[in-house]
């Protein structure tokens, strides 16, 4: 009874969700899909066409309005950004939002992930896919090494571009978020170098309807699915109010 009641709070049963940059669909899943699931949505995580990423989102998310009439929408980093711009273009789609890990606002130039990305682009073109996966495995938490070197693999050889494609990517304005008027959550994590928290709370504080929440990069390496369950717990209590 409980799910259904929040069901129909949602007004639909299907939720979309984007991955970022150089991720893929299976980490989307066990980010949103049991949390989403709990509450009787139906998750369709996208897997990114590396050759054209922004593209291969914004198509997934027209054809399952096409098929399902308004969703919700969730998007990670790169995916949060490009859920935001859908989101404002397309308000009467859109039943609610899960922003997570947002990396910068506008303009990209100088944000710590659009410098990365390009940087990790240059690396693979010159040094090749196996030499950089072993690099940044070895700086990088056990969980997202293993993450990022499967959906590297499946992204080779396009991944360069899907990087550099990625770090132009211009995010959106606190005024595009203004006028967003759908439920939002926006998740940070606070001691992300790559998606500082303070993009969050600028994010949270320029949308209507925003709510903040925050996790750690501890809590994603030991559950990914810490981000969907911090969303659809606000979500939930903003159908309460």
């Amino acid at each position: 009874m409980h799910n259904r009641l929040v069901h129909t709070r949602f007004e639909t049963s299907t939720a979309i969700v984007l991955p970022g940059t150089g991720s893929d669909a299976q980490f989307a899943q066990e980010a949103f899909g049991q949390a989403f699931d709990v509450v009787g949505l139906t998750t369709v995580a996208v897997e990114p066409d590396p050759t054209g990423v922004v593209r291969s989102y914004l198509g997934a998310l027209d054809d399952a309005v096409r098929a399902h009439g308004p969703v919700v929408v969730a998007g990670i980093s790169l995916g949060a950004a490009v859920a935001a711009h859908w989101a404002e273009r397309n308000r009467s789609s859109v039943v609610a939002l899960a922003l997570a890990l947002p990396a910068w606002t506008g303009d990209p130039t100088g944000s710590p992930a659009a410098l990365s990305a390009r940087f990790t682009a240059g690396s693979l073109r010159e040094h090749g896919l196996d030499r950089v996966t072993a690099t940044m495995a070895e700086s990088s938490p056990e969980w997202l090494a293993r993450t990022l070197a499967r959906s590297w693999a499946s992204q080779w050889p396009a991944l360069p571009r899907a990087l550099d494609e990625a770090a132009s990517y211009r995010g959106p304005e606190l005024d595009r978020l203004a006028r967003i008027d759908a439920p939002t959550v926006v998740v940070g994590a606070v001691d992300d170098p790559v998606h500082p928290i303070a993009v969050a709370e600028q994010w949270a504080r320029a949308l209507p309807r925003g709510v903040l929440r925050t996790v750690t990069l501890t809590d994603i390496g030991l559950d990914p699915g810490v981000l969907g369950r911090e969303a659809v717990d606000a979500l939930t209590a903003a159908h309460d109010v």
